[in-house]
């Protein structure tokens, strides 16, 4: 597996590896997700950090955007610099994409890899692919 995810590379014991997983299959997910485990890196996704609310009414799509742009960021700047993650669900938007580098960039920090889980090619993906971080998944022989 190490040479299939060169990505690992620059994890070092004081650097831990910072990925994203972007795409909607679940089966997907859990697989990588697993290929991590060993890497001991905490699992991220605005799903699991979102608690559920007393309030059904509807929201809009932009008071959904700035409320999972409010509660990520929460998280991103509460956790220790050195601290690894694999975030799902998350950016999944262009804007949050790149509110997500601008976060980043705040605290002088750098993705490991950007995973692409399905065949679609969107924005996100784009722009992930445009800044060299995006390894496809075809690299990781998922099924």
């Amino acid at each position: 597996m190490a040479g299939t995810l060169s990505s690992f590379s620059g994890a070092g014991p004081g650097k831990k590896a910072k990925f994203l997983i972007i795409g909607s299959s679940d089966s997907g997910v859990s697989a990588l997700i697993s290929r991590f485990s060993s890497l001991n890196l905490e699992h991220v996704s605005p799903v699991l950090l979102k608690v559920p609310g007393i309030s059904r009414r509807a929201v809009s799509t932009a008071a959904d955007e700035v409320s999972r742009l409010a509660l990520m960021r929460r998280w991103f700047f509460a956790r220790k610099p050195d601290a690894g993650f694999v975030l799902t669900g998350f950016p999944a938007t262009l804007l949050q994409a790149r509110v997500f580098d601008e976060w980043m960039d705040a605290r002088d920090e750098n993705l490991s890899a950007v995973f692409c889980l399905g065949e679609t090619p969107n924005p996100v993906v784009n722009h992930y692919r445009v800044l060299g971080l995006l390894a496809e998944a075809e690299v990781l022989h998922l099924s």
